[in-house]
């Protein structure tokens, strides 16, 4: 009896210590659980992965910044396509796969974001006017899941077509290129012809919604002499940059470009800098990660618009660059 109660006993203690043993290793192995998972970061681009590289590093370098290593402490995921109906698709694909923050570029590209979702955290690397749009209720407490940067600014739009008559004297015609599917360029149009009105300069306005378009807006523009060409900020223009430099130099058409496109043979671009734009995007994505809300994090605006010029673009277009817009410039390109 004796030894019947003492391995009873012997048995309730090992029960008893399992038990305490699976209480403290419990949660210590979903803590250990927590601390693996890693934070992924998708990505809505307009344009091909190929295309989308340098804003995908520009992303990866402000994260490593901050202490992330892309394929160790967070994943970039990113999604892009040359037609901005697809974008929605690729959206809600990411938030399907319960992605942690999505991070956007330009108008069409946060609005299929905000249409595939109202919880993931959207961060827009750049965009039009989000509250014009109806994407946020003010860029100081932006509301609901949206939040990041903007490119909007009326006076650096007008400023454009100061510095391309400039640049093209006596100038009176000038195209301009727009996308009819990106309504973030409605407001940058209504401003460029508010600008041409005043500087008495005649636009023409050629629309592309995806690069197979360009070559009839470049036909457009010399079918209808246009004396320069304008080419307005959108994602499909940026991803397609050297297309378009290489249609205006086939053209003999001084062109001007809103986002940096001079450093890949273009004549001459002010505005701010597309890669900083994602660069600094990764500010938003930490604070996420970190607990912050979007609605609580203001938007911002650009400060500074960079103005490159390309002296071997003007040479072979037969054009004398003013010296002192040379010395205004931020980049000169010999």
């Amino acid at each position: 009896m004796g030894s019947q109660r003492m391995r009873r006993t012997l048995q309730l203690g090992t029960l008893v210590l399992a038990l305490a043993f699976s209480s403290i290793a419990a949660p210590l192995a979903a803590d250990a659980q927590h601390q693996r998972k890693v934070p992924r970061v998708g990505m809505v681009l307009s344009g091909s992965l190929a295309d989308a590289d340098p804003r995908v590093a520009a992303l990866r370098q402000g994260l490593r910044e901050r202490g992330y290593v892309d394929g160790q402490n967070i994943a970039i995921e990113p999604r892009g396509s040359d037609h901005i109906p697809d974008l929605y698709d690729l959206a809600a694909k990411l938030v399907q796969s319960k992605v942690d923050v999505i991070v956007t570029q330009g108008t069409p590209g946060v609005q299929a974001a905000q249409r595939a979702t109202r919880t993931t955290p959207i961060v827009m690397a750049t965009s039009g006017d989000p509250v014009r749009l109806g994407l946020v209720a003010s860029l100081a407490r932006p509301g609901g899941n949206i939040t990041g940067q903007t490119i909007i600014g009326d006076e650096y739009i007008g400023k454009r077509l100061e510095i391309l008559r400039e640049i093209v004297p006596g100038v009176s015609r000038i195209a301009v290129l727009s996308n009819p599917a990106n309504p973030g360029l409605v407001h940058q149009m209504k401003a460029t012809e508010d600008a041409a009105r005043t500087l008495g300069i005649a636009l023409q306005r050629l629309e592309a919604r995806h690069a197979d378009e360009l070559e009839r807006a470049f036909q457009a523009a010399r079918n209808e002499r246009a004396g320069a060409l304008l080419v307005l900020d959108d994602a499909v223009f940026s991803t397609h940059r050297a297309r378009i430099v290489s249609l205006a130099a086939a053209s003999r058409l001084p062109t001007f470009y809103g986002l940096r496109s001079a450093e890949t043979g273009g004549l001459v671009s002010y505005g701010p800098n597309l890669l900083e734009r994602f660069r600094s995007a990764a500010i938003y994505v930490d604070k996420i990660l970190k607990g912050a809300k979007p609605a609580d994090l203001p938007i911002e605006q650009p400060t500074r618009f960079e103005l490159v010029i390309n002296l071997k673009t003007a040479k072979a277009l037969g054009l004398t660059i003013p010296p002192s817009l040379l010395l205004r410039a931020d980049q000169v390109i010999q």
